[in-house]
């Protein structure tokens, strides 16, 4: 490395070989930022150095070497020692200086400002005078020399300490800041997603950062490495792979939130206010390391590394696209058994999970002699059953709903029913009332309320399905029904929120249903075919602090009769009753084999949203 001195204007110093007040770099550099206070990913950033033969005087950090994570000071102390070249980031700017937040660019009241107020005074409370003291030194801007090229390393942009430059924005907000700064290329940071662009035969590059994964569904962090050929830069964006486990335990016995807990382990960001539709389309979706060999003959490039091939995820019932083993499932007890009745349903409602429809009958309805033949089996199998559970479509719409009913509660079986509380199971009223009167308190009704307002639930289920519905639920609750709700969490509100507008609700038409517990307004969250999530690995168990035997298919099965199906068949997952992946044979005793989580329900309802259909586990 050399470093020239800066020279002042018309000094009439000589002109030298080398430009002044760049740093020269003769050999492979490393770049990286955003350690956020996660010390374990910067423990193993210059491990990696170290075992790459990258001394710290070729190693440059593009700023926010505190934030999310616990170690805010020890962090510090470790970069500081290390010698590599740091430039300030926003969050050395604010803490360096006792500012109010972290002057992190996030609109005010956003998600994003919201959740950063218990990681900055958490990080305020840690630092030392001299490490604040080194932050407000940081320079905000270094000049260095690679293969021939000068490039200004800053932090957001160059004449912005906090702006965001997302792979996807325009070229003519990136040849602006290239052209500011006056050199062949800008390395930052700040938006931690790592990408190249080559604008005009401009380089901006963004390592991405270590301390947090990249909002694509993995738990690796990035960096790069920038080497000078004989024809110009090989630029390579390099995956950091370490255990995030001791970083989120100190993050938990912190009080930081548990959003930024998880996303360590998950790779998905806990808000993204700040994102353009394309990053945000692209939330979850595997980046892959890549490289560029840069030459003056490129005048314009993207390396994409967050166009993953989202194709592949879901597909090999063994390995993840990452290579990872995929996490499965084992069958410890069958709690739960449900029916399905069949899809034909009274109405249909915008994004229906399993698009029931007065016209969808891909599930043919069940018959009582079905039922009958699978309690039988369970008797014998599956003593340790306690529930039964109907679902559909709308159940009541099934002919002989009143039979299986019966004879399940006859089986000594607790039974739920979720419906819609419509005119099917209101035309049911004197038998539903009978039953309930011979077997007291076995049978539980959930009903389907979208949101506490007839306009958000209208939405969903459609023009004049609210007063039907409110009809159902009251006629319910005063003949002694166990009755619970479920709602949806597609809506911009938190769930304390929800809870609270429900309970206005519960007041407002005097109903008695205890909205505050979990187990009788369900708020499930939403299940999008098309969303992207990331995939399970068995190490998550471990890393998410979850256990497999609480995950639905642990401990239910489905009964479901596909159209023009000689015979009912037994589906591992109420959530997935058409994909044939998840179909375990045509009895309960051919269905007790383990269940690869290799579908995006599974990840985003049962693990990471912690969702179920039962009522031990609601």
């Amino acid at each position: 490395m050399y470093i020239e001195p800066l020279r002042e204007p018309g000094s009439g110093l000589p002109e030298p070989e080398r430009r002044p007040g760049v740093i020269h770099m003769d050999g492979p550099v490393l770049v990286f930022g955003g350690c956020y206070s996660n010390l374990e990913a910067t423990q193993a950033l210059l491990a990696e150095a170290m075992r790459l033969g990258i001394p710290p005087a070729r190693m440059i950090c593009t700023g926010d070497v505190v934030a999310y994570c616990a170690d805010a000071l020890e962090t510090v102390r470790l970069i500081r020692d290390s010698g590599v070249h740091v430039i300030m980031g926003n969050c050395e700017e604010s803490l360096g200086n006792s500012a109010e937040d972290c002057g992190c660019g996030f609109e005010e009241g956003s998600a994003c400002d919201r959740l950063s107020a218990a990681w900055y005074a958490h990080s305020d409370a840690q630092l030392d005078r001299s490490s604040r003291a080194w932050m407000r030194n940081l320079p905000r801007r270094i000049d260095v020399e690679i293969g021939g090229k000068r490039f200004a390393v800053i932090h957001g942009a160059v004449d912005q300490i906090n702006r965001f430059l997302f792979p996807s924005q325009p070229d003519a907000e990136f040849l602006e800041q290239l052209t500011l700064s006056g050199c062949d290329g800008v390395i930052g940071g700040h938006c931690g997603i790592p990408f190249t662009r080559v604008v005009n035969g401009l380089i901006w590059h963004n390592s991405g950062a270590i301390g947090m994964p990249a909002n694509d569904g993995t738990a690796r962090t990035w960096f790069s490495l920038i080497t000078a050929t004989a024809n110009g830069l090989d630029i390579q964006h390099r995956e950091l792979r370490y255990d995030p486990a001791p970083a989120m335990e100190k993050m938990l016995a912190a009080n930081l939130p548990a959003s930024y807990v998880e996303a360590l382990a998950t790779g998905l960001w806990p808000s993204c206010d700040v994102l353009p539709p394309t990053e945000l389309a692209r939330r979850a979706a595997p980046i892959e390391p890549q490289s560029l060999a840069f030459d003056d003959s490129i005048q314009a490039c993207l390396i994409d590394l967050a166009a993953a091939q989202k194709d592949r995820k879901f597909t090999d019932p063994v390995t993840t696209v990452s290579g990872a083993l995929r996490a499965h499932v084992a069958l410890s007890q069958l709690k739960t058994l449900w029916f399905n009745t069949g899809t034909l349903c009274n109405i249909a409602c915008e994004n229906c999970y399993i698009e029931s429809s007065p016209r969808n009958d891909r599930l043919a309805y069940l018959s009582a002699a079905d039922v009958r033949g699978f309690l039988a089996e369970a008797k014998i199998l599956h003593p340790e059953l306690e529930e039964i559970g109907f679902t559909g479509g709308e159940p009541f719409m099934n002919p002989d709903m009143i039979a299986m009913l019966e004879d399940a509660l006859q089986s000594g079986y607790r039974v739920l029913v979720l419906t819609n509380a419509m005119k099917p199971m209101q035309h049911r009223q004197l038998a539903l009332a009978e039953l309930n009167r011979r077997f007291p308190g076995r049978i539980s009704i959930r009903v389907s309320v979208d949101h506490y307002t007839r306009e958000k639930h209208e939405k969903i289920r459609g023009p004049n399905s609210w007063v039907p519905t409110m009809n159902g639920l009251m006629w319910l609750t005063a003949n002694g029904f166990d009755v619970a709700i479920a709602g949806r969490m597609i809506w911009d509100e938190s769930e304390a929120a929800l809870r609270k507008g429900f309970a206005g609700l519960m007041t407002l038409m005097e109903i008695a249903i205890p909205v505050e517990n979990p187990s009788k307004l369900v708020l499930f969250p939403e299940m999008d075919e098309g969303a992207e999530v990331p995939e399970i690995t068995e190490q998550c168990w471990s890393i998410l602090s979850k256990n497999p035997n609480d995950i639905m298919c642990a401990t239910s099965r489905m009964i479901v009769r596909h159209k023009d199906a000689a015979a009912p068949s037994v589906v591992a997952c109420t959530l997935l009753p058409y994909d044939r992946r998840f179909e375990l044979g045509r009895s309960l005793g051919t269905a007790t084999r383990s269940v690869s989580l290799n579908h995006r329900h599974c990840a985003k309802f049962c693990v990471l949203g912690g969702a179920s259909c039962s009522i031990s586990q609601a």
